[in-house]
């Protein structure tokens, strides 16, 4: 495991993106902070007030005029010291602003190590840094308000929540056993199997409202299927809003994937406009067919299209876990009118014309609806590594149920329970996260 930094030291790195600007700055933490403002301003820097200074290097030749902004401990984003020195967007200025911090002793930050230190010194818990990350890399405006909302602390609320339901119950338990001589109702086995009940209630709230954040952080993998000259290419393009796919009456058109990532709902996703599927003896089309339905294998949803309502059974086939639309193209040739029709065996088919665009918002519906996406306005951003210790929390959760059911000794409950609110702590960090944070914050850009 890789020994976590010591933060009496401190750290700077340029916080805004590569290259030129209007604006450049640098972020410094630690307890350089302060003689640095001194500095340059030539005096005491005033918290959370901007002062006009000359940044000179060690000679006292000006390097260039900005702002200095001076937080200080614990009033600030990692809870230390913290200075920001706001200059033109020049690359070697700013390059030469780190040269300068490096006169007073200061290194150049690790990836993350800004949002490491304000989780070290309580000022984020773990699942809020780690939307940070999110909110920085956020793609659409629902990945930015979910990812907005675990920032504020929802889905850190909700895990303390659970969290604090497992400590009663397992405070039951601990009484339980050292009571064991002396029944007392509020203790039986009855009653602790009521408490877990509701609590797994809780559990599966919260693990379907974070595998729905967690795909807002993703982009969900469309494929597009069907028979030569169905109109897939035209249904990317509408989708897309622009002429990204050639569309052509020749059959075979489409030899490869063609890929395009459109917004639907406020979701990106990403479109794969595959070659046509049929019979075929020539070699380029046969493999442009293989990599159709190899696309299949990690696609999230399946756009069937067909010119009929019955589809070629053969466009069923390898389909595998994706959930599937089928699209009844060209209504507008056949004199139909857009709509959405779901069949006794829960076949969802929609009407559309890519051509004339009719039926196309009733589409993009039934995409959102198929990635069960929300729209981030109530939901959080939640990652892969909290689905997992949620499930594996519930699971020890489940062997206690199944021990009080089956009348086993509750010291086995005791330890599960130990488990369950070891697994949650690791979602936070309130404890057993080491291992874990050099990898967390490895991720993170330098500066934040």
């Amino acid at each position: 495991m890789e020994t976590m930094a010591a933060t009496n030291d401190s750290i700077a790195a340029i916080a805004t993106p590569p290259g030129a600007g209007g604006i450049g700055v640098v972020r410094v933490s630690g307890p350089a902070a302060r003689t640095v403002a001194a500095t340059f301003l030539g005096r005491q820097p005033k918290p959370r007030f901007a002062h006009y200074a000359a940044f000179t290097d060690a000679d006292g030749a000006v390097i260039d005029r900005g702002l200095v902004l001076f937080f200080n401990a614990p009033h600030s984003y990692t809870g230390e010291d913290v200075l920001e020195l706001h200059a033109h967007g020049s690359v070697p200025v700013l390059h030469a602003l780190m040269r300068r911090l490096a006169d007073f002793g200061i290194r150049m930050a690790r990836p993350g190590e800004f949002s490491e230190r304000a989780f070290l010194n309580g000022k984020l818990d773990l699942a809020q840094a780690e939307a940070v990350a999110d909110l920085i890399s956020a793609g659409t405006e629902a990945a930015a308000r979910a990812a907005m909302r675990s920032l504020d602390g929802e889905f850190s609320r909700r895990v303390h929540a659970l969290t604090e339901s497992v400590t009663v119950l397992r405070l039951k338990v601990e009484a339980a056993i050292d009571f064991s001589d002396e029944p007392v109702e509020s203790l039986s086995n009855a009653t602790l199997l009521a408490s877990v009940e509701a609590i797994d209630a809780e559990f599966a709230a919260l693990l379907k409202d974070a595998k729905q954040g967690q795909r807002l952080t993703q982009t969900p993998h469309v494929a597009i299927i069907g028979a030569p000259n169905a109109g897939k290419s035209s249904l990317l393009n509408a989708l897309a809003q622009s002429e990204r796919a050639i569309v052509s009456a020749v059959p075979g058109t489409t030899r490869d994937v063609l890929r395009e990532t459109v917004e639907v709902d406020g979701v990106l996703m990403a479109l794969a406009d595959t070659a046509g599927l049929r019979e075929s003896s020539d070699e380029i089309e046969r493999e442009g067919m293989r990599r159709a339905r190899a696309e299949l294998e990690r696609s999230d949803v399946v756009l069937i299209v067909s010119e009929s309502d019955v589809p070629d059974p053969a466009l069923l086939e390898g389909l595998g876990t994706a959930t599937v639309l089928f699209v009844r193209n060209k209504i507008d040739r056949d004199g139909l009118l857009p709509g959405v029709e779901t069949d006794a065996a829960g076949r969802t088919t929609i009407r559309v014309s890519a051509k004339s665009g009719e039926g196309i918002e009733l589409l993009r519906a039934e995409l959102s609806r198929a990635a069960d996406l929300g729209d981030g306005q109530q939901g959080f951003s939640a990652r892969a590594r909290h689905i997992e210790a949620l499930e594996r929390a519930r699971s020890a959760l489940h062997r206690v149920r199944q021990s009080l059911a089956n009348l086993q000794a509750l010291e086995l409950s005791a330890e599960d329970l130990r488990q369950v609110q070891a697994a949650l702590g690791k979602i936070t960090g309130v404890f057993g996260v080491e291992d874990l944070l050099g990898r967390i914050f490895a991720n993170f850009c330098i500066g934040k």
